[in-house]
């Protein structure tokens, strides 16, 4: 298992955690174990309390923390999946489909990043390409049809910045899913699992309820990548990770999320299945929450929520909402 450098002082009380359970039925070695599962889960719970932005990012690009597969897995029944845009190719950094959620008809859509280096390769690091942004909408469209809630969950670094993702067309398809998703006649929920990075991230992120994970990021640009432009100079990055206030509580502060979900102690990368009973609670209130909402309400907060981020001043609650 990958770990950070600030999870170090942990690693030997795991070592020794894990040696001990290797003897079950042994009352002294189950003594000791109890007792080393309480002084780690502490030990956690005060390391990850005071992550510094830059470290959140570390924990929210970490390898091992669930993708969008392993959430379809946890959560929903009757999984199908569908591929290809219709116009172009199938992108296997995006994963669409539908499911039952807990008896409930809805799409699921997420990014999805590789494991190892060939499936990374397979989903180009989690990085759309137009035709998984395309093939994303499609899917929604028949969601809505079909009268069925969506939920996304984001975690990309960014859409594909190749030539060839230039060529078919990346900002018109990005544009035209942030349009299509601020009218779309059908509940959305969105949750930033990971990495929310930019336009790739955004274009499947207009919802009713936006959720982030409690170390997952959100910004329109890397730390990196604010270093370099603003800085000259990449390894200020952590520099940058302070000023960009890229965090969940950042972000639901100036409540540009609604809604910041508590990650096992040790991060979603420590205990995957008690993320997942965390995120299910979660979703199925929302979920229940936005179904008694008729339509009309719900299209009218869905927009009076994005176009009042970012307000300075002007009371944009005075405008009036656009044809539908």
């Amino acid at each position: 298992m990958a770990e950070l450098d600030f999870e170090v002082p942990l690693l030997e009380l795991q070592k020794r955690l894990d040696e001990l359970e290797k003897w079950p039925g042994d009352p002294g070695k189950e003594r000791e174990a109890s007792r080393l599962r309480q002084e780690l889960d502490a030990q956690r719970r005060e390391i990850f309390a005071k992550l510094t932005p830059w470290q959140k990012t570390l924990v929210a690009r970490h390898p091992n923390r669930p993708y969008a597969l392993d959430y379809v897995h946890a959560l929903l029944a009757d999984w199908t999946e569908v591929k290809g845009d219709r116009r172009f190719a199938d992108d296997p950094a995006i994963v669409c489909g539908f499911g039952l959620f807990h008896d409930r008809p809805v799409c699921l859509i997420g990014h999805q990043k590789g494991r190892d280096t060939k499936e990374k390769i397979y989903r180009n690091f989690g990085m759309p390409k137009p035709e998984g942004y395309r093939k994303a909408l499609r899917v929604m469209r028949m969601a809505a049809k079909f009268s069925r809630p969506v939920l996304t969950f984001v975690d990309t670094p960014g859409a594909y910045p190749g030539i060839e993702a230039e060529e078919r067309g990346q900002a018109e398809a990005i544009a035209y899913n942030l349009r299509e998703m601020a009218g779309l006649r059908t509940p959305i929920i969105v949750t930033v699992t990971g990495e929310g990075g930019s336009g790739g991230a955004l274009a499947v992120a207009i919802g009713d309820r936006v959720n982030m994970l409690e170390h997952a990021i959100y910004s329109v640009i890397s730390p990196e990548g604010c270093a370099s432009i603003l800085f000259r100079d990449s390894s200020r990055a952590e520099e940058a990770a302070i000023a960009m206030k890229i965090t969940a509580a950042d972000l639901a502060g100036r409540e540009l999320v609604d809604e910041v979900i508590e990650e096992p102690p040790g991060g979603a990368h420590v205990d995957h299945e008690e993320l997942f009973r965390r995120l299910d609670a979660v979703l199925a209130r929302q979920l229940d929450e936005l179904s008694r909402q008729p339509l009309e309400e719900l299209l009218e907060g869905r927009y009076r929520k994005f176009r009042n981020m970012g307000r300075l001043g002007r009371e944009f609650e005075e405008l009036p909402s656009p044809e539908r």
